[in-house]
C-alpha cells in the first residue's frame, strides 16, 4: 500500500509572466484558494497520509502555508532544493525523505483519476505512468504505448495523436539509482530508459485534465475547476452494506467484507464520486467498545480497500445512544439514524452535488436518514453490493 504522496513544486512558472513574479505557480487562485490546495486535498481523501512537497523558487512560501501542517489525516511537509534541479534531481535531492513506493504528481497538473487504481500498477523497481486520452493540440509531448507498456515519449510537435503524459505515477524508489546527481530531467533522463527495460507501464484514464502552465489554461481552470470539484456522494451504511453484520463488530479479525463491497467502492472512486460511510456505533455507548476501536476498524478497511484501488473519502459515526449505559454518551442525537446528521455534516464539509448523491442502507432508518436529508435513499437487501450500485451510479 503506497502511503506516501509527493507533489514537484519548485518551477518558475515562466510562462506565466506577471503572476508568477511574487508567488510560486502552485500558489496561484483557483477556486478560492492556492491551486496546490485542491491537489493536497485530492492526495489526502484518497488515503495518502504523508504528503511531500518538493519546492524550489519562493519555498519560504510553501513552507509558511504547508509545514508541518495537517489535511484531512495526511502530515505534510517541505522540502526546499538549494539549486534548481530538474524533476529528476529534485527527486534524487529529496532521497533521504522518500518512502519505498510513492505517488509522484506535477504541483501544476489537475487530472481526475482514481489515484489508488494507479498505484496497484506499479511494477516492481519501476513505474507506472497516468495516460491522458482526448487532450488536443500540440503543445502536450505523446506517449506510445501497448500491451500496457510505455515505449517512448515524443517531444510536442512531434506528432499530435494519442494520450499525453498526465503527470501523476507511481515510482519504484529504485528508480533514484538511475538518476546522476545534479540537475536532471524524468521526462528525458529517467522515463525513456524505463520503458526500454519494461519497466514503464501505462495506464489510460479519461478524467478531466487541466495544467495551469500557460494563461490561457490558468482561465480555464478557474472558469470549469469549481463545478469540476463539487461531486455526487455515494453514501454507505457499513455493517450489512459493505462488511457482515456481526452485532457490534469492533474488531479487525472478526471483519468480513460482503461480495462485491470492494468492487462497488472502486466503482464509485473510479466514477469520480465522493464515497462516504454513515454508521450509527452504539455499542460504544452500550460500553462493548472504545471510539478508538471503532478508529481502528475504519484504518484497518482503508488499508484493505487500498488493495483493491479502493478507498472510502471519510467514515463518520455515531457513538450515542438514548439508553447508553455511558453517560458520556447516553442521549439522543441528531447524528444518530434516522437522523440526518452525520449527512447533513459531510454535506457541509465537502463540496456534493446533493441533487445526485444517495444512500445505500440495510435498515429503513438509513433510508429515512437519506430523506430527511434530501437524499435519495435505497434498501440493501443482501446479495452483491456491486450488482445493486452499478444501475444506481448511472
Amino acid at each position: 500500500m503506497l502511503n506516501q504522496a509527493v507533489f514537484l513544486v519548485g518551477g518558475f512558472g515562466t510562462r506565466l509572466g506577471k503572476l508568477t513574479q511574487s508567488t510560486p505557480k502552485p500558489l496561484i487562485e483557483v477556486n478560492g484558494g492556492p491551486f496546490l490546495d485542491i491537489l493536497v486535498l485530492e492526495a489526502a481523501r484518497h488515503g495518502f497520509d504523508d504528503i511531500l512537497l518538493l519546492s524550489g523558487y519562493l519555498g519560504d512560501q510553501m513552507i509558511a502555508r504547508y509545514h508541518d501542517k495537517k489535511v484531512h489525516s495526511a502530515n505534510v511537509r517541505v522540502l526546499v532544493e538549494p539549486a534548481p534541479l530538474g524533476t529528476a534531481g529534485a527527486l534524487k535531492f529529496a532521497a533521504p525523505q522518500l518512502a519505498d513506493a510513492f505517488l509522484l504528481a506535477n504541483g501544476d497538473t489537475f487530472f481526475d483519476i482514481n489515484l489508488r487504481a494507479l498505484a496497484l500498477e506499479l511494477p516492481p523497481g519501476g513505474g507506472a505512468m497516468a495516460l491522458c486520452n482526448g487532450v488536443s493540440g500540440v503543445r502536450y509531448g505523446r506517449v506510445r504505448f501497448e500491451d500496457g507498456l510505455v515505449r517512448s515519449l515524443d517531444a510536442a510537435d512531434e506528432i499530435k495523436a494519442g494520450p499525453i503524459n498526465g503527470g501523476i505515477y507511481a515510482l519504484s524508489r529504485d528508480i533514484l539509482a538511475g538518476i546522476h546527481d545534479g540537475p536532471a530531467s524524468l521526462e528525458r533522463d529517467v522515463f525513456p530508459g524505463l520503458a526500454r527495460a519494461g519497466l514503464l507501464r501505462g495506464i489510460a484514464f479519461d478524467g478531466y485534465f487541466v495544467d495551469i502552465g500557460i494563461p490561457q489554461d490558468l482561465e480555464r481552470a478557474r472558469t470549469e475547476l469549481p463545478a469540476r470539484l463539487r461531486r455526487p456522494a455515494l453514501f454507505l451504511d457499513r455493517d450489512g452494506v459493505l462488511n457482515v453484520d456481526r452485532g457490534y463488530l469492533h474488531k479487525n479479525s472478526d471483519l468480513e467484507w460482503l461480495p462485491g463491497a470492494r468492487e462497488a467502492v472502486r466503482l464509485a472512486n473510479d466514477r469520480g464520486w465522493f464515497v462516504f460511510v454513515v454508521t450509527n456505533q452504539a455499542g460504544v455507548a452500550r460500553g462493548y467498545y472504545q471510539e478508538r476501536d471503532v478508529r481502528d476498524l475504519h484504518a484497518f478497511m482503508s488499508e484493505d480497500l487500498a488493495l483493491a484501488g479502493a478507498h472510502i473519502d471519510a467514515f463518520e459515526y455515531c457513538p450515542h445512544h438514548p439508553e447508553g449505559i455511558d453517560p458520556r454518551y447516553r442521549k439522543a442525537c441528531d447524528r444518530r439514524k434516522p437522523g440526518p446528521g452525520m449527512i447533513h455534516d459531510l454535506m457541509k464539509a465537502w463540496p456534493v452535488d446533493a441533487s445526485r448523491s444517495f444512500l445505500v442502507g440495510d435498515m429503513a432508518h438509513d433510508v429515512a436518514a437519506a430523506e430527511a436529508a434530501g437524499i435519495k435513499g435505497h434498501r440493501f437487501s443482501g446479495g452483491s453490493l456491486l450488482d445493486f450500485v452499478r444501475p444506481l451510479l448511472g
